[in-house]
């Protein structure tokens, strides 16, 4: 794609890496402290309906307009029908801007030529109202002028030169000039325009890092990180904390899109050394749960490489329909994979997933890199954490917030602690997986927060369930409270779906209740331990207990309802 090309594209185009689909996107300015790679022609490109962006070479740039439909064939998501929403809307705003721009240029012009018509009217009246009698003077031959005798009019126009190359006095700002090619490309709407986020409902969200360790370390980088946002936010309007960790750590830019690997990244001969968590790695996953399997459909849609293994096996033939490689024990998956991914039920699960036989403590071996994702106590993932190191491992927790759908979504909230290299290796599998990252620092942190979390999720579920039954028995219209509190400030969608589930009596699991009471019970020891009272969270936990007392434990926690009821 040619600079004349881009220029009649308006610098939008769709950009092409390697293998992977064509995404639209636009040209930007790059951060101040980014260099451009050596001996490549290439453009700074911000894609739509995401915050990834990345030196793209120019023959894999092309007109978004002329292969709109072809790209549209090939990508069916919902992320990219997003990026064309957002192109839309680009061009949308940027045509009104335009048509603003050329009105008040047009108005400018105007009354701009109507200004030196009056001035040129103006002075024709002066000078000849300073002639005698009104009468000119009589034209000066040829021979005169050539002895020293010159006209008014031509002294007067060597007395004041114009610089060479000047247009007349009114001739000036007639026209609007051309600008050339990258001054159009890095100026004006492109620098200026605000990237709309992307909807959290449906589209693919800004993915964040969040990084809140206190250890001088991590706050020089965060100092580097914020300090690189700020560039960031300048040039391009984004507000991506992602764009600016991967740049100040890295050095490059990682695209949230996942869309990159060694052999196709426009920046691999700038930095031939690719961070690990990138496509090229070879991934492995533990347990296919509600969450394990969204988390595993994701990775696989993003072009990562992985190996599944589940407690039943038959679990896994779906993955390996989409690609996945299956693996016999979890210490042959960890064996074959940089990076294992594991999210089990509880804490005896997630020991005997690592200790037991064929576990993943026989697979560990120096630089093999374990990623434990379950909610388990503080305790337990620090146990872990030391068996692996021990064998030359590196160990990070990674517990996520969230159900099953926000798991299928992509959507989930991933809370890490431990080895803060292996938390950025992993960047490209948590953006597959989730919109929001936080690193807590030193192990045990996340499993902490993560029960604090569920324990204010589990509680706020026992009292919808206490209010819906109140209302019932007291001769009040369940629906008229969820209309009601839809309005107010407890309105969320995590309030609607859950008394949704209850009006209808579809218990079907997003959350199991089961684990949401095995949380509350280890949030309530958490507190013991540091002799913190919860007695909120222990009443819930009674409630739920209740529940299960009546076989509710494979339903979804909103079926703690059912403990009031009975």
């Amino acid at each position: 794609m040619t600079e004349r090309d881009l220029e009649e594209a308006s610098t939008i185009c769709k950009g092409k890496l390697g293998r992977y689909p064509p995404w639209p996107g636009k040209i930007v300015n790059p951060p101040k402290d980014l260099k451009k790679p050596r001996g490549k022609k290439c453009f700074f490109v911000k894609f739509f309906g995401t915050e990834d962006h990345a030196w793209i070479k120019v023959e894999q740039l092309k007109p978004y307009h002329a292969h709109k439909e072809e790209m549209i064939k090939i990508n069916k998501g919902k992320r990219f029908q997003q990026a064309v929403d957002a192109v839309e809307e680009f061009l949308k705003k940027g045509k009104g801007k335009d048509q603003a721009s050329h009105s008040s240029a047009e108005e400018k012009n105007r009354r701009n030529s109507s200004e030196e018509r009056g001035k040129a009217a103006a002075g024709e009246e002066k000078r000849k109202a300073g002639l005698p009698d009104g009468k000119p003077k009589k034209r000066v031959s040829s021979v005169s002028s050539e002895r020293g005798s010159k006209s008014p009019l031509k002294r007067t126009y060597e007395q004041s030169p114009r610089k060479r190359g000047r247009p007349p006095k009114d001739e000036k700002d007639l026209t609007i000039p051309e600008s050339s090619t990258v001054k159009r490309m890095m100026t004006g709407t492109v620098a200026g325009f605000k990237w709309p986020p992307s909807p959290v409902k449906d589209g693919d969200p800004h993915f964040h890092h969040f990084l809140l360790s206190q250890t001088e370390k991590l706050a020089v980088c965060y100092q580097a990180i914020s300090k690189k946002l700020k560039v960031c936010e300048e040039e391009t309007g984004s507000t991506s904390i992602q764009a600016a960790d991967s740049t100040a750590i890295n050095g490059s830019i990682t695209p949230t899109d996942k869309k990159l690997d060694k052999e196709f990244d426009p920046l691999a001969e700038a930095f031939p050394d690719p961070q690990p968590g990138v496509a090229t790695n070879r991934i492995g996953f533990l347990g296919l749960g509600l969450m394990g399997s969204g988390i595993v459909s994701n990775l696989l849609k993003m072009g990562h490489t992985v190996t599944v293994w589940n407690r039943t096996a038959e679990k896994c033939d779906l993955f390996i329909q989409e690609g996945a490689r299956l693996g016999r024990t979890p210490a042959e998956v960890v064996s074959t994979c940089d990076i294992t991914f594991a999210c089990v039920s509880d804490p005896k699960a997630a020991k005997d997933l690592v200790l037991g036989p064929s576990g993943v403590l026989q697979g560990i071996r120096p630089g093999k890199c374990y990623v434990d994702m379950s909610t388990v106590d503080a305790d337990t993932v620090t146990e872990l954490a030391q068996v692996i190191v021990s064998r030359g491992g590196r160990f990070l927790e990674a517990p996520v917030s969230g159900n099953q759908q926000l798991s299928n979504d992509g959507m989930l909230v991933i809370l890490a602690a431990g080895d803060r290299g292996l938390y950025e290796d992993c960047s490209s599998c948590f953006q597959a997986m989730g919109k929001t990252s936080f690193f807590l620092g030193e192990v045990g942190n996340a499993a902490k927060m993560m029960l604090i979390v569920n324990m204010v999720q589990g509680s706020f579920m026992a009292t919808i369930a206490e209010g819906l039954t109140l209302a019932q028995v007291t001769g009040q219209s369940q629906q008229t409270l969820l209309d009601i509190l839809n309005q107010g400030q407890l309105a969320s969608i995590f309030l609607d779906q859950k008394c949704q589930n209850i009006l209808q009596g579809n218990f079907k699991p997003d959350f199991y209740l089961k684990y949401i009471q095995k949380d509350l019970r280890l949030a309530i020891a958490l507190g013991d331990s540091v002799n913190h009272p919860t007695p909120m969270a222990a009443a819930a936990n009674e409630v739920y207990k209740r529940a299960k007392a009546l076989d509710q434990s494979d339903n979804d926690m909103s079926a703690v309802y059912r403990a009031y009821i009975h």
